[in-house]
């Protein structure tokens, strides 16, 4: 449908496909972003004046011509702002092309999604994607965020940020390994491993997944220092990974001083993790506790777990993932307090397997 591809353009090549074709010849699943619904209020000065944006020729790059109807010119006032029908079916149609040439797994939407004008379409496209692929025997997902959707009609998606406690929906955090951009910029400063991690910990305890965003240059190759970020990372799950893959949130998320800063964008605003900081998942009858900082004194406490606490049941083991010493523990009813070895097998945070007495 449109001129201003790849295809077309620049390269000739089907880039997006290309890369469709190794991201599942890698047994990962393939997400498609959107943001084309936003020209209307990215391009909002030319909308209003007379500009290549508001030419008919120029369509196919900016989205079809049409005289914006919001009084105060304001992007932030949902409301009153509508864009033309000519401009929601364009928009329709781009993305239903997207989900028929590639179907991907997951289609990502920013917040303009949310206007009211735009809901229809919305709509419109969210049934025909998800029958698309349950035709293929597949679940496809639509990220939305605020309120642009009705919960449970897609997955809500905290850009930059966390929520402070357990949502019974999936949710899902998109951030970046660079501070300061999605893309790659010249100079950037980049998130160490431990922030990363310390996220995805807490996230995963209160049933949310991390997208995490990477910014390739324009050759294609990954920056040094994001690789060396992402290998700290997998090197981590590689112990740990029991505590976060096929996790299930607990009763609670975690106990600890610390307070996530909650919200979007707000993602380098939580203070240093603690000793006492825990975040808590399930699988299997089994719960995981992962502590976000290793205790100077080779002592730690889960004060959850104490006998006088309603969550509280008989341990019966504590195994620290990636260490052959055992965990010696004693249940109070302050908590479980367990003498740890004298260093962590990894850095960044420390995950113990807790089995209780009769398996649950």
């Amino acid at each position: 449908l449109s001129d201003w591809t790849a295809v077309k353009m620049g390269p000739h090549r089907d880039l997006w496909g290309d890369l469709a074709k190794a991201v599942r010849a890698d047994g990962m699943h393939l997400g498609a972003s959107s943001h084309r619904v936003e020209h209307d209020w990215f391009m909002e000065g030319g909308r209003r004046e007379p500009s290549d944006v508001n030419d008919p020729a120029n369509a196919g790059l900016y989205g079809p011509a049409h005289q914006r109807l919001n009084d105060n010119h304001d992007p932030l006032v949902w409301d009153f702002t509508f864009a033309s029908p000519a401009y929601l079916n364009d928009w329709l149609a781009r993305s239903s092309e997207i989900v028929e040439k590639y179907h991907p797994d997951l289609v990502y939407f920013d917040w303009w999604i949310g206007q009211a004008s735009v809901r229809p379409y919305l709509a419109r496209f969210a049934a025909f994607y998800y029958n698309e692929s349950t035709s293929r025997g597949t679940q496809g997902i639509i990220n939305y965020k605020d309120q642009a959707m009705r919960e449970g009609t897609g997955t809500l998606d905290i850009e930059r940020g966390q929520l402070e406690d357990i949502r019974k929906l999936y949710w899902q955090t998109d951030t970046s390994v660079s501070i300061g951009s999605w893309g790659y910029i010249e100079r950037d400063q980049f998130k160490t491993p431990d922030v990363i991690v310390h996220q995805l910990v807490d996230i995963v305890s209160k049933n949310g997944n991390l997208l995490l965003n990477i910014g390739p240059r324009s050759d294609g190759t990954i920056p040094e220092e994001v690789k060396r970020v992402l290998l700290d990372i997998g090197g981590w799950l590689k112990v740990n990974g029991d505590a976060i893959y096929g996790t299930r949130p607990w009763t609670t998320f975690g106990e600890g001083p610390t307070k996530v800063v909650a919200g979007t964008f707000h993602d380098v605003d939580t203070k240093p993790y603690t000793s006492q900081d825990f975040r808590f998942t399930a699988k299997h009858g089994v719960l995981y506790a992962t502590e976000l900082a290793w205790p100077t004194d080779g002592h730690a406490v889960i004060h959850t777990l104490g006998t006088s606490r309603p969550a509280a049941k008989q341990v019966a083991k504590v195994e620290l993932l990636g260490s052959p010493a055992p965990v010696a523990f004693r249940q109070t009813a302050d908590g479980l307090e367990l003498t740890l070895p004298g260093a962590p097998p990894t850095p960044y945070a420390s995950s113990f397997r807790i089995t209780f007495t009769g398996g649950k």
